[in-house]
């Protein structure tokens, strides 16, 4: 046996619970040495700090949550929210906590493992690959925590009983009472996003979430708007644009994010940009004010509760996610055969001209990004109502605000994507240069913006509207360019057999299917962790409890399979040579 499979069948094996049942399986870590030189190892340490690094994810004091029950009477958090797909965290600082969720400052809440873990089984044997999109339903958690928390409240003796389970030895009625007000406040938010956002009729399912809708939804809908609930309801709309998390290896290295490519990446200034908005979809709290005194005429951090130092070292840590290397042994003479057919011309079927490894736009802090061309190949396209030029919002507290030498003051209605770039770089630039003044100072602000060029320059290109200048390139040196304008990112495609389903709305089950010309794909399969080495993605048998995934070839239905028809019509043997080498990245 090599040190490399001893060291994962030995000291990688671990214990987690099962997703339905009392029963346990061992799982095995899938080798992921990291594709940045000098960024470390990923090793124990490191994904044990991955798993428990708080961002400031702010979802319910944690007192709450252990106090609730399920609609059955079982504890909310009785199987360590098995039943939605999280896995299990042995090593959490917060026993019973899964991977991904954290308690900081009291207050439970997800980062980004919680949607970026992924765990595989073939034959009986779970494998875990750190950085993988996972498999967990947070559309029917969020749910399910606002039905539990308005049932406490609808229910006068249930809500006492609630309060000495929070209270424990400290209770006494008046705290009763404030504590009610406290939960009647939480809930009035969450319940407006839940009503408001979740669809209803076509839930997200397992590894699917509307991240852009949601974070829309959260910063113009819950955080801009008069205290003390800061809601503007009318703001919000549903988020029924699902989309796969992508996978976070190689992350770091590329030059735009988010599967419309409108978000500049490729070094730590973007990445935090990313990540702030990042927080602010998943149960970040942030309340802006005007504050003449600072120096954007608003205080974008004082009510903010974006882990900065967390989110600096979460970055650290993606940084170190290799793409994993395939656990299964390789026919090494067909992979050769199939690498020659990947590196055949985007006409001819090939897949390197749009998705091989090319140089990317410099950044300030890294010359050396990979290009991630941004096309419209035909794939679904409901994402793309979020950009839509007549969707407009009140800008509540924000009205006014602009970030200087980047973007103009903000509308009394405006863009929902111009008032979340705002709200994400001003709390950037006012956490990196926290300067207040008094209004004869007015002179030190032109100093300060002047030391700020190269930070706020750098920012322009954060959350861009697709079709704007500056809102990604089409292509870069040997992606052909696309006609049409609902165009997403074409990611380098290291470690692409671990994260099935395809294409961004998660829509084809595996690569073999991916293959077929799209009006032969299946319109039905279930979403979860069983795994076809041979068909490379999801296997046909799942659990009974595994999500129903229904498609169709409608492009604005949200959960079109069709499109991405590039090397479609090669030969069958061509077929098996091109999936045994994707295996090998």
């Amino acid at each position: 046996m090599s040190l490399t499979k001893a060291f994962r069948s030995a000291a990688l094996a671990a214990v987690i619970l099962a997703a339905s049942s009392s029963a346990s399986m061992a799982f095995e870590r899938v080798e992921q040495p990291s594709s940045i030189p000098g960024a470390g190892p990923w090793d124990e340490r490191a994904w044990n700090d991955y798993y428990s690094v708080s961002q400031g994810s702010r979802l319910i004091p944690w007192d709450w949550i252990k106090a609730l029950k399920q609609a059955d009477g079982q504890p909310f958090l009785a199987d360590g929210f098995a039943r939605y797909g999280y896995l299990a965290n042995p090593a959490s600082p917060t026993p019973g906590a899964p991977v991904g969720f954290v308690v900081a400052d009291g207050v439970f809440g997800p980062t980004c493992a919680a949607c970026h873990t992924r765990q595989i089984e073939v034959e009986g044997k779970a494998y875990r690959i750190d950085g993988g999109p996972s498999f967990a339903d947070i559309g029917a958690l969020w749910a399910d925590l606002d039905t539990a928390v308005g049932k406490v409240l609808a229910d006068t003796t249930g809500f006492s009983e609630f309060a000495k389970a929070v209270l424990g030895n400290a209770y006494d009625p008046q705290k009763e009472i404030k504590l009610r007000g406290e939960v009647d406040l939480w809930h009035a938010r969450h319940h407006a996003i839940t009503d408001k956002g979740l669809p209803k009729d076509k839930p997200w399912g397992a590894g699917r979430i509307d991240a852009v809708g949601m974070i829309l939804n959260r910063v113009a809908g819950l955080d801009i708007g008069p205290g003390p609930t800061h809601m503007i309801p009318e703001n919000m709309r549903k988020a029924d644009a699902p989309v796969r998390p992508p996978f976070l290896w190689n992350a770091p290295r590329q030059d735009h994010t988010q599967w419309p490519g409108f978000a500049d990446n490729g070094d730590r200034i973007l990445a935090m940009s990313r990540n702030v908005g990042q927080v602010y979809g998943v149960f970040g709290e942030f309340f802006p004010e005007k504050d003449a005194s600072h120096l954007l005429g608003f205080n974008y951090v004082k009510s903010n509760s974006v882990d900065f130092k967390g989110l600096i070292e979460l970055e650290r840590l993606t940084e170190r996610i290799g793409p994993p290397k395939w656990p299964w042994p390789v026919d090494i003479t067909l992979a050769g055969q199939g690498k020659l057919i990947y590196q055949r011309p985007y006409e001819e079927g090939g897949c390197a001209d749009c998705h091989g490894i090319d140089q990317g736009q410099p950044r300030l802090l890294n010359p050396d990004t990979w290009c991630t061309p941004v096309q419209d190949v035909g794939t679904d396209a409901r994402e793309y109502q979020y950009f839509a030029p007549d969707w407009k919002v009140d800008t509540g507290v924000l009205t006014g605000a602009s970030i200087p030498f980047v973007s103009p003051p903000l509308e009394k209605t405006d863009a929902p994507v111009s008032v979340l770039a705002t709200a994400t770089r001003g709390a950037m630039l006012q956490h990196f240069m926290p300067v207040t003044m008094e209004a004869p100072e007015r002179q030190r602000a032109d100093v300060a913006l002047a030391l700020m060029q190269p930070l706020i320059e750098e920012l322009k290109g954060v959350f861009k509207i697709p079709g704007t200048p500056g809102a990604g390139r089409w292509a870069c040196r040997r992606a052909p360019e696309t006609d049409g304008k609902i165009k997403y990112e074409a990611r380098v495609l290291q470690g692409v057999w671990a994260a099935a389903p395809y294409l961004h709305n998660a829509s084809v089950p595996s690569l073999a299917e991916l293959l077929k010309p799209p009006q032969e794909r299946v319109n039905d399969f279930k979403v979860g962790p069983a795994y076809d080495i041979s068909a490379v993605g999801l296997a046909a048998e799942q659990k009974p409890s595994a999500f129903p995934m229904k498609t169709d070839c409608n492009r604005g239905s949200g959960v079109s399979h069709c499109g991405h028809g590039c090397g479609t019509g090669l030969s069958a043997a061509d077929k098996r040579a091109l999936l045994e080498y994707l295996k090998t990245l």
